[in-house]
């Protein structure tokens, strides 16, 4: 997230929460993507992770950026930690290890955002060469240990670090040495807003499986495809995971707030400050009772910045946002914006997902979750294994790809973008695969090769 967000509006209460979430609906459209992605920043020279300061860090990464784009600067207690289009609405943000994100602008189609996302990198390319820096496109750091790795300057991820131990055994290592690439995605009602989350929930492990990219940790291959997604699953219970009550019957806005309410704050901010107040209860906020913060009320930016500290598998905000993937090259990055809006934007197309996943039950869904990180494809599902599920998710999002109809300058549809994913799951080998049979070849058991092939 690049930035938090500011609205002093004091909420009165529960009423005023669910109906800042209904706000989201959009039922005359226009539904539109945003692609989001994360990459890890090194030295080409010696593989080295890149801190925040200096002539050649992060700062002016960020700075050569600013210049280049004319975008305007986010700051955090006077240091530069991201950037914003004023115009377009996309945004450059940190994340806690220096991982370097694009969050981009809401826009019409999958095609628009692989034009988003090459501009980008080519932006980012020009201005990361002189200082030396290179992006990796891995779902986890694999070489440098937690000791070894930057910490940014930004107040809310100094809170969250100091709260992660206590809720879970993980929490460190997804902040500082994990990257992701997410798509959020609009609804057009309440009705709308529960088919699109049981769907997207239930079949974030195939996508899991189909971008599983992060096998190695500390310089040797941890076990895992997918080390990014085992380690949300020990990272705090109390805001991640695959929310079974989505598929309860009264399912809708109401009970999402409830759920929300019941997850603890990380942070309240005030001006330019952040008030730690990890542990304690929206609840009591929302009621003026809070004793971290005698006084307080709780505001619409409150809100609004305590459900992007909320880390389901999908995530519920004014629209909703794909959580189950890990980075990959830009091809990929791209095939999760078509994947998702062939799923979901076209009314045919969702009805055929809704049925994919029918008659799965909590436990069928929590076991392949659990079991993604390490089996990828081959984990099984109610006596089929997830590369068939796959190819049927990705057949119906090419058919609803196709009715939507979006063509690009050269007369070609959505489903062009769908290639890579198509071939991971035609083959059944997930793109760790590549990377450990690398490492267990040419690489002669070294993760430093990866700093050149598996970068952007």
């Amino acid at each position: 997230m690049a930035r938090d967000v500011v609205d002093s509006e004091v909420v009165e209460s529960r009423d005023a929460l669910v109906a800042w979430l209904e706000a989201g609906c959009k039922p005359a459209g226009p539904f539109r993507i945003g692609a989001e992605h994360e990459k890890i920043p090194f030295y080409r020279a010696n593989h080295s992770p890149v801190p925040y300061g200096g002539d050649k860090g992060i700062r002016a990464l960020l700075e050569g950026m600013r210049k280049r784009l004319s975008w305007d600067g986010i700051e955090d207690g006077g240091n530069l930690i991201g950037l914003y289009d004023p115009n377009g609405g996309g945004a450059i943000s940190l994340e806690p290890g220096g991982q370097f994100e694009l969050s981009g602008a809401p826009l019409d189609d999958a095609h628009a955002t692989a034009d988003e996302l090459d501009r980008h990198l080519t932006v980012a390319r020009s201005v990361a060469e002189p200082l030396g820096i290179g992006f990796l496109a891995l779902g986890m750091s694999p070489k440098w240990s937690l000791a070894e790795t930057p910490i940014m300057p930004k107040h809310r991820y100094a809170i969250m670090a100091r709260y992660m131990p206590k809720v879970g055994t993980r929490g460190l290592d997804m902040m500082f040495r994990t990257a992701t690439v997410q798509v959020n995605l609009d609804f057009m009602s309440e009705k709308d807003m529960v088919a699109k989350m049981r769907v997207g929930l239930a079949l974030q492990p195939a996508i899991t499986a189909l971008f599983a990219n992060s096998p190695f940790t500390d310089r040797k291959l941890n076990g895992l495809l997918s080390a990014r997604s085992e380690i949300w699953r020990h990272t705090d219970a109390a805001r991640t995971g695959m929310l079974s009550f989505v598929f309860e019957p009264g399912m809708g806005f109401e009970r999402y707030v409830d759920y929300a309410l019941d997850v603890p704050l990380y942070f309240l901010k005030r001006g330019g400050n952040y008030q730690d107040v990890a542990g304690a209860s929206f609840r009591d906020l929302l009621a003026g009772r809070l004793k971290e913060a005698p006084g307080e009320r709780a505001t619409i930016a409150d809100w609004a910045n305590h459900l992007s500290t909320i880390f389901p598998e999908v995530r519920l905000k004014r629209y909703l946002e794909m959580r189950g993937a890990d980075v990959g090259p830009p091809e990929r990055i791209v095939a999760l914006a078509a994947l998702m809006a062939g799923l979901y934007y076209n009314p045919e197309a969702l009805g055929s997902a809704e049925a994919l996943i029918e008659g799965w039950s909590a436990e069928d869904r929590q076991k392949l979750r659990d079991d993604a990180p390490l089996l990828g494809l081959a984990a099984e599902v109610r006596g089929r294994d997830l590369r068939s599920v796959a190819l049927d998710m990705l057949a119906i999002s090419r058919s609803g790809l196709k009715r939507r109809a979006r063509l690009n300058a050269r007369g070609e549809d959505e489903t062009i973008l769908l290639h890579p994913l198509e071939a991971i799951a035609d083959s059944g080998r997930e793109p760790a695969r590549r990377w450990i049979q690398r490492y267990e070849g040419p690489w002669g058991r070294s993760v430093d090769p990866s700093f050149d092939e598996a970068a952007f």
